[in-house]
């Protein structure tokens, strides 16, 4: 039972360091996520331990917090992307999602098969290496101003299609272990299911928001489109994951539906308070799911550098080989905007530690990498995004 009291002071120790680490990286010139996600390594239970592994657990008040404001965060990068930006860079997207599954995917499991591992536990190790944690990314994006750049319409798009694959594979894996075979009619199912429910929801939702947006002003308080677009967005990112996918895809879907009404600016700025407040949970909590104790030995280190050192380079490598036809500058921004794994390596590997795949040192090393994909990439995307700043590529020179 969480008393009140305990509860509103962790609150208080979560949202104050927040503050604290991202005031420090915007002084060093860094973006704000990565004080943020430092400052959740300081207080977690690794170091200060001012709050506990129970406080973070999964149902707790805190991960519910973190949960809702990274869904707020991805329905307002939505309410800034319209869906014709994103069918003139399809081509590009689906590329860099693709291969920024396939080439993590390999060279994920040919590492983990060489360091002692069977070919199925491989790819469970592997699925970690995959998915693309869009909230990071977003944020990112959204704190420098970048998201109307054709290079974060591809990230968007891609990350779609990502997320997809990811949970496809996610499936795959699963089945496997055990030596059991896998259902493949099943797993078209969710496919085809998942599919249909972002172009059902996507096309034909932002289509009828284009239409008539006019109801949303029916209702007396100034509030209501804020309110009932709210109600979109938590809807659909339940809805989501009722199709497999993450919460936040749901989101997104919901934000780019509310960029078709008149009321979007407006929206915008009364959506900012609320993401000032719950956005620094996610982000503080993600820092804080780090167990340093595991890797207090020269051996862990070492994996940890060559784990971190894969689930870049094959980021990195499929979303720039995707993204060519942007440039080599634009290339790059798309291949290191889908390094961040954040969240989403922290779920597979929470799986796989339950499945009894790996110990509790592997699990370390897994976290421990999705939070440094987190935390190196803000500081590169930016630096070359302002690298770019005078060529940046427009929508239409997308082919």
């Amino acid at each position: 039972m969480h008393h009140a009291n305990e509860i509103l002071f962790s609150l208080f120790i979560v949202f104050v360091a927040a503050q604290i680490g991202a005031e420090i990286a915007q002084r060093l010139k860094m973006p704000g996520v990565v004080g943020e996600i430092a400052a959740g390594c300081v207080i977690g239970p690794s170091l200060l331990g001012w709050i506990t592994p129970e406080q973070i657990a999964s149902g707790t008040p805190l991960d519910v917090l973190s949960e809702i404001g990274v869904v707020l965060l991805l329905f307002s990068v939505g309410l800034e992307t319209r869906l014709e930006d994103l069918k003139k860079v399809g081509k590009s997207a689906l590329l860099v999602g693709v291969l920024g599954v396939l080439l993590p995917f390999a060279m994920g499991s040919f590492w983990a098969h060489s360091s002692g591992y069977p070919w199925d536990k491989s790819l469970f190790v592997a699925a970690a290496f995959v998915a693309t944690s869009a909230g990071i990314t977003a944020r990112v994006l959204q704190e420098l101003g970048a998201l109307q750049r054709v290079e974060s319409k591809v990230i968007l798009g891609a990350a779609v299609i990502d997320d997809i694959l990811a949970m496809l594979l996610l499936g795959v894996v699963v089945s496997l272990q055990g030596g059991k075979g896998f259902d493949v009619s099943h797993l078209l199912m969710v496919l085809a299911g998942a599919i249909g429910f972002i172009a059902v929801i996507g096309w034909g939702g932002s289509r009828v928001m284009r239409w008539n947006s006019t109801w949303l002003d029916k209702p007396s308080s100034v509030y209501s489109p804020l309110l009932i677009v709210l109600a979109l967005c938590l809807g659909l990112a339940y809805v989501s994951t009722l199709f497999g996918l993450a919460a936040i895809i749901g989101a997104f879907l919901a934000g780019m539906i509310a960029s078709e009404t008149r009321q979007q600016h407006t929206l915008e700025q009364q959506f900012q308070p609320l993401l000032a407040l719950l956005t620094p949970f996610f982000f503080v909590l993600t820092g804080s799911k780090i167990d340093l104790h595991q890797l207090a030995n020269t051996d862990a280190l070492i994996a940890l550098a060559v784990v971190t050192l894969i689930a870049i380079v094959s980021k990195l490598l499929g979303g720039f080989l995707g993204a060519l036809s942007l440039g080599r500058i634009g290339a790059a921004i798309v291949g290191f905007g889908m390094v961040p794994r954040g969240e989403v390596g922290v779920v597979i590997a929470s799986l796989g530690l339950a499945a009894g795949v790996f110990n509790d040192q592997m699990y370390a090393i897994i976290v421990a990498m999705s939070l440094l994909t987190a935390m190196v990439t803000p500081p590169v995307l930016a630096w070359l995004l302002r690298r770019s700043v005078g060529s940046t590529p427009t929508q239409e020179s997308e082919a």
